[in-house]
Parts: C-alpha cells; structure tokens; sequence
C-alpha cells in the first residue's frame, strides 16, 4: 500500500528514558478510515509512543508521516496543526462550564474584544449535531452524565481539526449503553474520514470495532494484524506472551459469619445533599459482594467510610465486630480491614518511596519484622523480594521508586501489601482499572483465592462489568446514593440488564431485593 493511504505513519520510533528503552523501533500504520487497535500490557510502550505521536516526546531514532508526507512534531500545539488529537482516558474538563465554553477553550471567539458565547453555542452544536453527539451545548458540564463528559472530550479534538483521533481507554466508565452509542458515533467519524487509534484493554471491544491491531511488548512491537485473523485468546497472548485465562471460574460461596455490617448509612455533603442515601448490607466470610454503577453515584464516598477516610452522619458500621464511628484509618486497618483505593497514585502509595517502603507501610511496627528496637533490615528484604516474584512486579530491585514504574506495576505493589497485610475484610475499589489483561486476571485469580481459601471477606466495587460479574457473588446496584438491584448470583445477569439498571431504566422494589442485601 502506498505511503498516501495512510493518514499516519510512525516509521521504525526509538524512544529512551534513562536506563530504559520504552520503544524499540516500533512501526505503526493507522490507514484513513480506519479504526485502529493499539494494545500492550502496562509498560509495554503504548503511552510513549502516543506522546511522540502528540508531541509530548520527541523520538531518538524514527520518522513520522502524515498523509504519506514526513512531519516534525515538538509539541501538541504541533499536533493539533497536522489535525492530530488526543482524548485522555481523564477527563479535562471545567465542570462549572458549559459544553460549549468547555469545547472552544483556548479558540474562543471573540466580538468587540469579548468571548463570543453565542458564536461558541454555534460551532459546538454544528459538530456535536454532525456526529448525532446528543449534546446540549449551553448544558454546564455538571449536569452531564458520565457518558457526555466523554464526547465533551472527543468535541474538543473534533473543534480544533482533527482528523486523527486518539483515544485512550474512551469506555472505561461507560455503561454498555453509552459504549454502544460512543461505538456508532466513531463509526460516523469513521465514515467521515477520520482515523482513530483505539487503545482499550477490553478485547471484546477491540474485536468489534477495529479491523486492524497492533500489539506491543517490553518496548516491542509484536506485529500488526488484521482483526478477523485474531481471537481475544490470541490477542491476549500476543500481550502476554503466555496463554491468559479471560473467564473466571470459582466455586459457590461458603456463607460464614458476617464480617461487615452496614445499616441505614447515610453520608451528606455540605450542602446536606445525601450521597449516601439509607444503605444497608452485609459482607459475609468467603464472598465477593460487588457493587456496580456509574461513576459518581456514592461508591468513592462508600469506600472511603468503610476504610475511615469519610465520617458519616447516620448510621452504622460495623467491621468484625467493631463499631467505624469516630475511629482512625490505622485503627480500622488493625481491625482487619485492607484497602485497594480507586486512585492508586494519590491514596495507594507514595510515588517518592521506594517499592520495599510502600509494601511494608502498614506493617514496621510488627514485632516479626524487628530486631528490638530496630528493623530486621535482611527479613524484610527477603520478605519484599519474595512479593516482587509472587505478584510478578517489573522493576529494577525493591529500593526502585514507585514513581518510575508502570501504572499496571505500581498497582501491583498496591495490591501485594493488601493482600498481604493479614486482613479478612478487603475492600478493592477499581482494583484492575487502567491495567493489562495479564495483571487483571492475576489480581482477580489471588483475591478469589485469598476469598475461598482464607474465609476473608471483599467488597469489589468496579466499573468493568464484566469484572464485577465474574468474580463477584452477591452483586448490588448503585444509583443516586441507594442500592436500587440486587442479585443473588451475579453471574447469572446480563451486562445489559446491568446498565438498564445503572442508568436508571430499572429499579427494584425493597421486596424483590429482600433478603439479598
């Protein structure tokens, strides 16, 4: 094919860190009118090599051609001129704005000197109305739902002329509805010309919307490949380099004792607005219990009351027989609790310490690891080298900072010292969120382990859905603050049927979730 059919070509791209090498002569070809796969493992160089395609890095070795013709990209502003633009897996949006304000930032037109809000109204509902976004573009970003936020993102590329989208992990926080109407507004940009590379760790996904994929690893490239040539087992193992179990198989629960007990919790902001709203469950001994919704509807304020972040104002909870009220985020841990936060960089670890200094955190007190008044520097060593081996974390050596590692790696030293910690209530929130298939399916194998094994007890709140199907058993519906559906068997309900609910199509009544919850 020749160079003209290719909206993008990045040509044999070295790019050097100090002490690494994250693209090693990688060569990507996005087609025009194409939806193009880019898929890896965390850490395998997919994130570097989109930012020396936005201009956030420059490459060593390699050369970049646009529309068969060789291009300099220094920086986004570069990026944006070649109609290249990037939709982060982040929102970067003003919520006290509109749609509008929010689209035009930085191109706003102007009259007599002024913003043009009216003009800024016209361009961003031309586009949105093109694409059948479904977007009212005088609505304050605060007032949108989860799904919105997402083509607000994809608004702001389309304003400024591009016709390269990249889009990392777009349906992250989408229900299966708004990934099913994200998917027929890519395939209009498709139509239109536009080419897109799709960066996503959910294969299924892949599979239906990109006709071609390629694959990276350690720095790699593993090749490019036509999608109908593939299954996601081949894919994963591509991704992998070994064979990844995608469909979790685990015995019923064994109902023990009640190892949480929540009752008519109720948590309000300062406004007395309830986020929280009259929740009452359970968490029994060797049981998953999951919890599904959208984004925002009370399950980060849930976590962190359970973990002592948050107080609350009515209620109670109790944890292995422990009353939460009033205590302290170290009393509560002490009491059996381990706590996997959604946000791994600003509560999970601390980036400037290094990997043996985040995984014994919680535990330089414990006589086991002291000698007298001192650490037993030799015990906790072989102790931490020993968890970088079990939970396969790729790193120089334990005294290598968190910081410097992948986000699938520093969610590993995460996950290591919970699950490690000696704790029988685990509370994991969004624990596979951002991360490769291989380290999702580990995390989700060692906590159904530690669950069946162990008799401990987790609470696993997830926005991917078939996370929470698969591993959990009791499986609850958050919407506005309440638990509105309640399954006894969580695989025996549908992704659709989820979203139904999430979305608020459906609400069980307190009779058809008696006894459940």
């Amino acid at each position: 094919m020749s160079s003209e059919n290719y909206a993008i070509e990045m040509l044999h791209i070295t790019k050097r860190f100090p002490g690494i090498v994250a693209n090693d002569d990688i060569t990507l070809q996005l087609k025009k009118g194409e939806i193009h796969a880019l898929l890896g493992e965390n850490g395998a160089g997919k994130s570097t090599l989109m930012s020396v395609l936005f201009g956030l890095y420059q490459a060593e070795e390699g050369v970049i051609k646009k529309d068969g013709k060789e291009v300099k990209i220094n920086d986004p502003n570069d990026a944006n001129a070649l109609g290249i633009g990037m939709v982060h897996q982040h929102f970067m949006l003003l919520n006290s704005l509109t749609v509008a304000e929010n689209v035009v930032l930085g191109i706003e037109p102007m009259k007599n000197g002024l913003f043009d809000f009216e003009e800024a109204v016209v361009m961003t509902q031309k586009i949105a109305d093109k694409y059948n976004f479904a977007l009212d573009a005088r609505t304050r970003v605060k007032d949108l739902s989860v799904g919105q936020m997402q083509k607000v993102e994809i608004l702001k590329a389309l304003i400024k002329g591009a016709r390269v989208l990249i889009l990392d992990e777009p349906t992250a926080v989408l229900t299966p509805q708004e990934t099913e109407e994200l998917f027929e507004q890519l395939l209009l940009l498709r139509g239109d010309g536009h080419a897109i590379i799709f960066i996503s760790h959910k294969l299924e996904e892949v599979m239906r919307l990109c006709s071609r994929v390629t694959v990276l690893r350690h720095g790699y490239s593993q090749g490019a490949y036509d999608v109908k040539d593939l299954t996601e087992a081949k894919i994963s193992r591509l991704m992998v380099g070994r064979d990844v179990v995608l469909k979790m198989e685990k015995e019923d629960p064994k109902n023990g004792k009640v190892l949480v007990d929540v009752k008519n919790l109720v948590v309000a902001d300062q406004g007395g607005r309830r986020l929280i709203d009259d929740m009452s469950f359970s968490i029994r001994e060797g049981e998953v219990v999951g919890i599904a919704g959208v984004e925002g509807n009370g399950q980060s304020e849930l976590s962190e009351v359970l973990s002592g972040m948050k107080s609350y104002s009515q209620g109670t909870v109790v944890i292995n027989g422990m009353n939460i009220h009033g205590k302290s985020v170290r009393e509560i841990r002490e009491n059996g609790l381990a706590h996997i936060s959604e946000d791994r960089m600003v509560f999970g670890c601390a980036g400037t310490l290094s990997i043996k200094e985040n995984i014994i955190a919680d535990r330089f007190r414990k006589k086991e690891l002291r000698n007298s008044i001192f650490l037993n520097e030799k015990k906790i060593n072989q102790e931490v080298d020993g968890y970088i081996r079990e939970f396969e974390i790729a790193c120089d050596d334990r005294d290598q900072p968190v910081r410097m590692l992948s986000g699938g790696n520093i969610q590993k030293v995460v996950v290591a010292r919970e699950f490690t910690s000696g704790a029988n209530v685990i509370l994991a929130n969004q624990p596979t969120r951002g991360i490769d298939v291989g380290t999702a399916e580990m995390i989700r194998k060692t906590l159904l382990r530690k669950v069946r094994e162990e008799n401990v007890g987790a609470l696993l709140v997830s926005a991917d859905l078939n996370e929470v199907l698969e591993v959990s058993d009791r499986l609850f519906v958050m919407r506005k603050g309440k638990i509105v559906a309640a399954f006894p068997r969580a695989n025996q309900v549908s992704e659709e049927e989820l979203g139904e609910y999430m979305l608020g199509l459906k609400v069980m009544t307190n009779e058809e979730m008696a006894g459940v919850i």
